[in-house]
């Protein structure tokens, strides 16, 4: 029996689909609450922070933690358990993280025009037409970004599915019929080539969740018990890095045999990575753009990556989705002031570790920041390898109190 998976725009029946489908068919239906909640239970992480791994935006901080490469790393590995028996009807994001090398996969996308769309979604949530196409949109942006992020297709291209069908001018039924039909075709059998596929595939997923545990990204694909390890990210000592994949994928249950390549995307920066003990999440914070990007491109060069917020408010608003560990702040800025800014992040983010940079700034505005909890007060001009070490001074008082 076929595996279906329904990637849907908002508002246009999927659910009422894929129950139809189940029905029709005697398999059972898997949504994304059953995979976050089995994902959850597995990876002992709350369903929150891995739903925010498919539907929440990239932090500011993504591409030095990985959160949102390792959360999907632990959703996939999940939607691999929950369709190795077949007799599945799969509706939801994840959808997209099932490979094409699974044969007896049936994909289907259900769509419909705007204004079918955000009618319904009037009508359903008692909202006006216009009020119905902002919340529209902001669902079709998160698709968006979502499949863009793992094929850089969009979310409704046909060449991601088998089956594309207009729900504006299909009804429930006749959708559930031609999926019904297309599902119990000889091709999308479970041979034994789609079942080693499968096998494959799971064997795939474990291997780069231990990786993905050990901090490394590296794309993963499994033959038998042979496992092929791809490097898309540049490193530094190549060969010790390939080494330690080696050593950690190889004590992964059922793997017998580890190769490494380097693929197409393995590049070498213009800057040299040297270790040091440095903070992952840095956030500056200045309303003088020239000065803070310049800043921030001499810190890199000394390996330190950060992120950049132009006002108080827009810092502010990172907080909610990912606090930093080290921020740099200046005091005189529009709107939430510096002082305002330390004052709110020390309240509900202790553990950030703030160090004040200011050109307008006085022994009386010195001594507040202290009393707020700033980890130290550096005036402009600022030496870049005085600030580098204040700020690993300020990560290294994180790690004494982790």
């Amino acid at each position: 029996m076929a595996v279906i998976t329904v990637f849907g725009a908002t508002h246009c029946r999927s659910e009422e689909v894929v129950r139809g489908v189940a029905e029709r068919l005697g398999v059972k239906v898997v949504d994304n609450a059953v995979l976050l909640a089995h994902a959850a239970r597995r990876f002992q992480l709350s369903a929150e922070r891995l739903d925010r791994a498919m539907h929440g935006t990239r932090s500011v901080f993504n591409r030095l933690t990985r959160e949102k490469e390792r959360g999907i790393a632990y959703l996939q590995f999940g939607l691999a358990e929950l369709v190795q028996p077949d007799g599945v009807a799969y509706h939801g994001f994840a959808s997209h993280l099932l490979p094409r090398s699974l044969t007896h996969v049936l994909r289907v996308c259900l769509v419909a025009k705007l204004e079918h769309r955000a009618a319904t979604a009037a009508a359903a949530l008692g909202v006006t037409v216009r009020e119905a196409e902002k919340l529209l949109a902001r669902d079709d942006e998160a698709a968006a970004q979502w499949t863009l992020h793992l094929s850089g297709l969009g979310p409704w291209s046909a060449g991601q599915y088998d089956i594309v069908l207009p729900m504006d001018a299909t009804p429930v039924e006749r959708a559930v019929e031609l999926i019904a039909e297309n599902a119990a075709k000889p091709a999308l059998r479970t041979t034994p080539l789609a079942r080693k596929a499968m096998d494959d595939f799971l064997l795939s997923c474990r291997v780069n969740v231990t990786l993905v545990d050990e901090g490394h990204d590296v794309d993963v694909t499994a033959d038998g018990d042979a496992v092929l390890l791809t490097i898309n990210r540049y490193v530094m000592r190549l060969e010790h890095h390939e080494r330690e994949l080696v050593r950690i994928a190889s004590r992964v249950p059922g793997v017998k045999s580890v190769t490494t390549k380097v693929g197409p995307h393995f590049s070498q920066p213009n800057i040299y990575p040297k270790a040091d003990f440095l903070p992952t999440k840095i956030l500056l914070v200045d309303d003088e753009k020239e000065f803070v990007e310049t800043l921030s491109e001499r810190l890199q060069t000394r390996n330190i990556e950060s992120a950049i917020a132009y006002d108080g408010e827009q810092a502010l608003a990172i907080f909610q989705d990912d606090a930093p560990e080290v921020m740099v702040l200046d005091l005189k800025m529009p709107g939430i002031d510096g002082l305002e800014v330390l004052r709110r992040v020390k309240r509900d983010h202790p553990a950030t570790e703030v160090i004040i940079l200011t050109g307008h700034g006085s022994p009386a505005e010195a001594e507040l920041a202290k009393e707020l909890g700033a980890f130290a007060y550096l005036e402009k001009p600022v030496d870049v390898d005085v600030l580098a070490d204040t700020m690993k001074a300020a990560y290294r008082k994180i790690g004494e109190a982790k």
